[in-house]
């Protein structure tokens, strides 16, 4: 029995919501604190169009923006040293940093990466929850339909069929790529955008433009961007 509808009903009429192995029903039990972070950060969250219009480097805005919301909670970037032990010997098995961690909780922000990252993320869930590491898994990314915004800003270009969407993530859940983990995802969807104006497009693109005349980090050129 599916446990989705213990989400709220305002994030699922603004976020596409998909769910494996009852990770809903494990938040709200055994993970309250962190679940009462997801709702609070994604009910806060709105799809700028200055920060669409406006590279983000190897990190996008956006990204850090969610990133940062978690960040301001209490959550984390997390780094597992895993291993085995066979006969006393120690067998390395690294993992990949989780974007954001708190008890028990990873989550992964994939908003405009190659789609290849969603194995990277369900593997690396998979193999963390077999090792009890973590209860459960959370991916949030967008949904396929904002490709009709992206057009019509002139950014379609930067946001592929092969890249990070809900259409290319849930079928990678279904095949069981995540294993036995818990997971849980969230798609951002058009009912988020919100046209901020063209005074924030042009405040946004001046102070990246100055970020990137001083060298600081994510301030590289389109093409480069990702997440």
């Amino acid at each position: 029995m599916s446990t989705i509808h213990l989400v709220p009903e305002d994030l699922r009429s603004r976020y596409y919501v998909k769910e494996w192995r009852n990770a809903t029903g494990i938040l709200t039990t055994a993970h309250p604190g962190p679940w009462q972070d997801i709702i609070e950060v994604l009910r806060g969250f709105t799809l700028l169009r200055s920060e669409i219009e406006v590279s983000g480097g190897n990190r996008s805005l956006i990204s850090r923006r969610i990133d940062g919301a978690f960040y301001g909670k209490g959550w984390v970037e997390k780094d597992f040293k895993t291993a085995f032990v066979i006969d006393q010997r120690e067998i390395q098995s690294p993992t990949h940093a989780v974007d954001c961690f708190r008890d028990g909780v990873a989550l992964e922000v994939e908003w405009n990466n190659k789609d290849p990252f969603f194995d990277r993320d369900l593997n690396n869930f998979r193999l963390l929850f077999e090792l009890r590491a973590i209860d459960v898994g959370i991916i949030i990314t967008r949904a396929a339909e904002l490709q009709n915004i992206f057009k019509k800003l002139g950014k379609g270009a930067s946001y592929g069929a092969a890249t990070t969407h809900h259409e290319k993530l849930w079928p990678k859940i279904e095949g069981g790529g995540g294993g036995g983990c818990p997971v849980l995802t969230f798609a951002i969807t058009p009912a988020l955008y919100v046209d901020d104006g063209d005074e924030a497009v042009s405040k946004a693109k001046a102070a990246q433009a100055e970020a990137r005349r001083k060298g600081l980090p994510g301030a590289v050129d389109d093409e480069e961007e990702g997440r």
